[in-house]
């Protein structure tokens, strides 16, 4: 096997992996919003859901396909969003309080009296 062809199957294995994690993340997401919609909870605006989920699909993007970077970003950001759409609502059952002071400590209001 030569060199090129070691460097095309490298970048395959490197695509492959990115891909999964970016299926991955996608997955997360789709879970979070089911199990916040099932809970009753807002889960924050429906066009940050539904556009992070087209840019994911759609094969126009701010980088090539193949390196999935971008959508996983894009993803992540829509995974923080419905977080914090759901840390607003307050706290519910099962759930730990969310921490929105500096360096994760509690502040005050991050605890129900």
């Amino acid at each position: 096997m030569d060199f090129s062809m070691k460097v095309i199957l490298v970048t395959a294995v490197l695509a492959a992996l990115v891909l999964g994690g970016a299926v991955t993340v996608f997955v997360r997401l789709v879970r979070a919003r089911r199990a916040l919609r099932r809970a009753g909870l807002p889960t924050g605006p429906r066009w940050v859901f539904w556009g992070a989920v087209l840019y994911f699909v759609l094969p126009v993007d701010l980088l090539p396909d193949p390196v999935y970077l971008d959508d996983i970003g894009v993803l992540l950001l829509a995974l923080r969003t419905l977080h914090g759409a759901a840390g607003a609502a307050g706290p519910w059952p099962g759930r730990r309080p969310v921490l929105s002071g500096r360096r994760g400590l509690p502040d005050a209001h991050d605890y129900a009296p």
